[in-house]
């Protein structure tokens, strides 16, 4: 076991919608790999609860597949896998009928010394009824914790309704809404590279930084998505994922690396965004779907075709870019260009610090002109970091300047494998640790700044811009960033 390897206290984990895809897609692979790696043992047990009729072994043999299916064969140990498997169990419950609740009692342990958790991986509108049968039933202590995933509601009302379900049973310090974003390595590098760096803080404002570009781009389609029709682009991915990038981007050091501190300090940005409404939705917004094209040499239908019958003519947006502004001392003047999208070139997340122009150039004959430094930090694939210099071309026969970048991969530079984001935020619940889930406050803040965006294109009488497929999506979003004289960074420029 790595020295970097803590161990946490046995636990209780209980999984509803413990045979729906997000369980065997990445919660079961991320705790294998938590157990492999020694973060917990035998004395830790997973408890699958789910409506569908299975014996213990029959949800044994569900994992089993799940991490033979998902997990890379180069980490699949099947004396680890015999051992891992041999703490799960299963409950049958309808979550919907009191009546057909399964017995959890005879699962769950009394020892204060092991950690109780529920992790809520179904629907937001069961949350509530589940939350309340949880303390109905005798499951609920005031030391458990419960895990809920998006989407947490399609606007400020509902969000506010699903929250105030959940929190008539358990306090604000028991609730981790998980983004799995925060949990990615990249994204927790950011902090380090703000704050563990004299390097940076001094010039990161609105002095030294021209724009910061935010670009989250899938070249999946979403289609055959059923509940993706309901959210689109905007619900999907901007209010949650890409706000919290650009929180981590924009915010003020924290006092302490503490959860409230952080999650205060995100909060300030949150409620210093300048609000789009109005005519200024449609000047600093710009909302696409896909038709049909090409992504990776194959040919993919368009959006509407991927729909059923009964959504033909659906105006839901697969893309997004917004102009956004903070209206504070450190970023007045700054525009953050955020994009996201569905079928676009290819699959990247990745922030883009743009620096100004040098003040002066003393190198006026020189053969290329000096361009602007960037900061690249790229979230998936190959996460890493980039710090584009400029340089002197090697060789004689005057000045040529060059750029190049600094290039840190994690790949290269760490040998060992690096955690998926669920594997840390599933055992940060364990421990306690809140500082990459979303408080309350902050996701209602994000509502409130979203909201005005959605309506205004509900208003509006022009449908979403279309798009080819395996392109980088419609021309008013290059048109947004470059009427300012800029323009977008893309993979290989």
């Amino acid at each position: 076991m790595s020295s970097r390897i803590i161990p946490v206290q046995p636990f209780d984990y209980v999984v509803f919608g413990a045979t729906g895809d997000l369980t065997k897609r990445k919660l079961i692979p991320a705790l294998y790999h938590r157990f492999k790696d020694g973060q917990f043992d035998e004395q830790s047990r997973i408890i699958g609860v789910s409506r569908t009729k299975l014996s213990d072994e029959e949800f044994q043999k569900l994992a089993r597949e799940s991490i033979e299916t998902f997990v890379e064969k180069s980490y699949q140990d099947k004396k680890t896998i015999d051992r891992f498997i041999g703490t799960f169990s299963y409950v049958a419950n309808d979550v919907t009928d009191e009546a057909h609740w399964g017995d959890l009692s005879k699962n769950l342990r009394e020892d204060p010394k092991v950690v109780r958790a529920f992790y809520l991986a179904i629907a937001p509108d069961l949350f509530g009824p589940t939350c309340e049968y949880i303390l109905k039933k005798g499951y609920y202590r005031r030391d458990a914790r419960v895990v809920i995933e998006k989407p947490l509601g399609h606007d400020l009302a509902s969000s506010i309704e699903i929250n105030d379900e959940v929190s008539r049973i358990f306090k604000e310090d028991q609730v981790y809404r998980i983004d799995h974003y925060l949990g990615k390595e990249t994204v927790q590098n950011l902090l380090a590279l703000r704050f563990a760096n004299i390097l940076f803080e001094p010039i990161w404002n609105s002095a030294h930084i021209d724009h910061v570009q935010i670009t989250v781009a899938e070249s999946v389609g979403a289609g055959t998505r059923g509940y993706y029709d309901e959210s689109g682009a905007l619900r999907d991915m901007v209010q949650n994922h890409i706000i919290q990038l650009l929180c981590l981007v924009a915010m003020e050091p924290p006092a302490s690396d503490g959860a409230n501190a952080l999650r205060d300090e995100k909060l300030k940005v949150l409620r210093s965004l300048k609000p789009i409404t109005g005519a200024d939705v449609g000047r600093a917004t710009v909302r696409g779907q896909y038709r049909g094209g090409s992504v990776d040499g194959s040919a993919v239908a368009s959006y509407q075709d991927e729909l059923p019958e009964d959504k033909k003519g659906s105006r839901t947006e697969t893309f997004v870019a917004i102009k956004a502004e903070i209206e504070n001392w450190r970023w007045s003047g700054v525009p953050f260009y955020i994009r996201t999208g569905k079928r676009l070139v290819s699959r990247a997340s990745e922030i883009v610090i743009q620096f100004r122009n040098i003040p002066h150039s003393m190198f006026d004959h020189a053969e290329g002109a000096p361009k602007p430094n960037r900061l690249v930090i790229r979230i998936q694939p190959d996460e890493g970091v980039k710090l584009f210099l400029m340089i002197k071309d090697p060789g004689p026969g005057g000045m040529r300047l060059r750029e190049v970048p600094l290039n840190l991969s994690f790949a290269e530079t760490f040998a060992e494998r690096t955690p998926e984001a669920y594997e840390r935020l599933l055992l940060d619940v364990i421990r306690g640790q809140q500082t990459l889930f979303m408080r309350r406050d902050e996701l209602e803040a994000a509502w409130e700044w979203v909201d005005p965006i959605r309506n205004g294109w509900d208003q509006a009488s022009d449908a979403p811009q279309s798009y080819t497929a395996g392109t980088w999506g419609p021309t008013g979003a290059i048109a947004l960033i470059e009427r300012d004289g800029r323009t977008w960074h893309e993979d290989g420029h």
